[in-house]
C-alpha cells in the first residue's frame, strides 16, 4: 500500500511540475526545459514501481 502512496505522490509531483513549466508562472525561465525534463523522470519512476508492483517483483 505504501508504495502505491508513494507512486500517487510522484505523479501528483510531476504533474504539478508539468503544469507550472508549460501554463504557469515558470514557463517564461531559463531553465523550464530542465525541469519538464525532471517530471518526465519522475514519470518514468513511478510507471516502473508501479510495472514491478504490478508484475510482483517489489
Amino acid at each position: 500500500m505504501a508504495l502505491w502512496l508513494f507512486c500517487v505522490f510522484i505523479l501528483l509531483s510531476a504533474t504539478l511540475i508539468l503544469l507550472l513549466t508549460l501554463v504557469g508562472p515558470l514557463k517564461n525561465t531559463q531553465n523550464s526545459g530542465t525541469l519538464r525534463t525532471v517530471a518526465f523522470v519522475q514519470f518514468a519512476a513511478a510507471a516502473l514501481l508501479a510495472a514491478a508492483r504490478l508484475t510482483g517483483a517489489a
